[in-house]
């Protein structure tokens, strides 16, 4: 990943205004860049995975909260967009952005709308 500029899309964002606690949750994050790549990982504030496991202790899941999995999982201390944009540079500076985030189906076209005016790198015909 040598190209700076790329789009971050968090899923908490869309939740409704005031559901989102920064130090107790969890969420996609979708990194794209302008040559189409879309890359994802899960974030979780280490305090949601405390409040995951008293939740599944109670409800019997994952053996009674005594073990906790996802794929694509990231620890972070403070989730916020300022927080999440820090680490995703971090990473990239670091070279290990491949190594954290998953690459999934690049862009399509079609859905060239979900992003900013001239994003994408366009190729001539």
């Amino acid at each position: 990943m040598n190209d700076s500029r790329h789009h971050i899309w968090i899923e908490a964002e869309l939740w409704p205004l005031g559901s989102w606690d920064c130090n107790d949750v969890n969420t996609d994050v979708i990194v794209v860049f302008p040559d189409r790549s879309k890359w994802i990982a899960s974030f979780f504030t280490y305090k949601n995975i405390e409040t995951l496991r008293q939740k599944n202790i109670q409800s019997g899941e994952c053996m009674n909260g005594s073990f906790f999995w996802t794929s694509d999982m990231v620890l972070i201390d403070l989730l916020s967009r300022e927080r999440i944009e820090e680490l995703v540079d971090h990473l990239m500076r670091q070279d290990k952005f491949q190594t954290v985030f998953n690459r999934y189906p690049d862009v399509e076209a079609e859905d060239d709308t979900n992003y900013p005016d001239g994003f994408f790198i366009t190729t001539q015909s």
